[in-house]
């Protein structure tokens, strides 16, 4: 099969990661943008240019592509002999997460409309062909490779596109699939309760791709809940300096003088999904470089207008639900209904069913403590089946201080939104004109300079 894909593609696979960390720059300047005055005052003499095909799919596989299983946490003495039951997710992708919680997934918009990626528990297992191939002597054991939609993920390899076995837009191969929300691109207007002022001449324009990594907050927490209690730890509420009413009835495995602060706990969980989301930006921008793309991550956009909870009904953003309270200083977004659904009411009937589901989504089928989930260990069903499961009473005693923090505050967690964006990426076509008119040599990459030649042969 000949290979239909751009050249420029093949430039991207072999560009040197050093080369990407040290020509990464916010490059804001896009085709058809306008600096409307001072000193850098230019007005672009060219037509906006949308990101095609296999140019968008590449940028969302960095920013959310699954490259294979998760390693898990191999020991903690403290659960010998069962392998740790931290993970979230069977599955590896291109970002870290707080051990393997993977509470995120991406949105994005473009000129066409708006887009949900999920992506947090891999593709579905029947999409996934593994084979295993032997080397041709002992010094090469035999290793097993995933093929998911035609784009090699290996345990010892880089992902690679297999031209053999790709589509023509190949790298939808660890794209996981993509749910289109509406048509066009999502409305923010370049004013300052949405975007901030620096922003308005730049963000969302015309012909950008503007990518929005959404973390659940509410399933982070169950999850830093449930690591608290399997090491034997409660929680204490040092807002309200109270301790978790009948906490005491669960001594026999936690320690009751052994706490951790609620607000602490919080402002944790808060930090690992930003963590989380930003690094998702950050492998995005080192994919600008390669591709020669221009873009750039930041938080200049109220995350309440984009989840849309801003109130104001001309301003949709992703159409979370939200809700308000008295006793809260910020609307709270809880979910996006059949998308992205917060691990909480109203979402859930209550907490216990909310930590009854992140539960099933660490044991049953697909996740990474099932037998049946294929894995990167010789013996994977031994090792997936060898975490401990959490007992009726584990489960009671997480429920228990998941719905306290609901009664007590309104909502889930309690001093933090259910769901947090705060970080975005966006890429473009650069306007090499306004850099040669304003810059020194040097502000751009030979990526960059070479861009339409080589990924739109034939354009001017």
């Amino acid at each position: 099969m000949s290979n239909p894909l751009p050249p420029g593609l093949d430039d991207a696979l072999r560009f040197p990661l050093n080369d990407a960390l040290q020509g990464r720059r916010a490059r804001r300047f896009s085709l058809g943008a306008e600096i409307p005055d001072g000193m850098l005052r230019y007005c672009s003499s060219k037509p906006p240019l949308p990101l095609e095909g296999i140019e968008k799919e590449m940028v969302l596989s960095a920013v959310s592509g699954i490259t294979g299983w998760h390693y898990m946490i191999s020991h903690n003495p403290q659960y010998a002999p069962f392998l740790p039951n931290y993970s979230g997710s069977a599955w590896g992708r291109t970002f870290p997460s707080a051990a393997g919680f993977h509470t995120s997934e991406v949105f994005y918009t473009d000129d066409d409309g708006i887009y949900h990626m999920p992506s947090r528990d891999g593709p579905p297992l029947d999409r996934i062909e593994e084979t295993c191939a032997r080397a041709g002597d002992d010094d090469h054991p035999e290793r097993t490779t995933v093929y998911y939609g035609g784009v090699r993920v290996s345990e010892t390899e880089p992902p690679t596109v297999d031209a053999d076995r790709c589509a023509p837009d190949a790298f939808k191969g660890y794209l996981p699939s993509v749910e289109k929300i509406s048509d066009g691109r999502l409305q923010l207007p370049p004013v300052e309760a949405h975007i901030e002022s620096h922003n308005h001449w730049c963000v969302n324009r015309p012909g950008s791709l503007l990518v929005i990594p959404v973390a659940d907050l509410a399933q982070h927490m169950i999850l830093g809940l449930c690591y608290l209690v399997k090491n034997g730890m409660g929680i204490y509420d040092d807002i309200n300096h109270t301790q978790v009413p009948e906490l005491s009835r669960f001594s026999d495995i936690i320690y009751l003088d052994k706490t951790y602060p609620l607000s602490f706990l919080e402002t944790q969980v808060v930090t690992e999904a930003s963590v989380e989301i930003g690094t998702s930006c950050y492998a995005g921008m080192l994919q600008l470089q390669a591709m020669g793309l221009g873009g750039w991550m930041f938080d200049g956009i109220n995350p309440f207008s984009v989840l849309g909870a801003s109130g104001d009904p001309d301003v949709p953003g992703l159409g979370f639900r939200f809700d308000t309270d008295p006793r809260w200083p910020l609307p709270n977004p809880t979910g996006l209904e059949g998308h992205f659904e917060g691990a909480c009411p109203p979402h859930c009937k209550d907490m216990r069913e909310a930590v009854d589901k992140v539960i099933s989504r660490k044991f049953n089928g697909g996740g990474p403590f099932h037998r049946d989930t294929p894995g990167p260990w010789r013996e994977s069903p031994l090792v997936r089946g060898s975490a401990q499961r959490h007992s009726t009473e584990f489960r009671e005693c997480v429920s228990l201080m998941c719905q306290y923090i609901l009664d007590t505050f309104g909502k889930f967690p309690g001093t933090v939104p259910t769901i947090w964006a705060m970080m975005y990426l966006q890429a473009h076509h650069l306007d090499l004109e306004f850099y040669d008119a304003k810059f020194k040599p040097g502000a751009y990459l030979e990526t960059h300079a070479r861009h339409m030649e080589r990924w739109h042969p034939g354009t001017k």
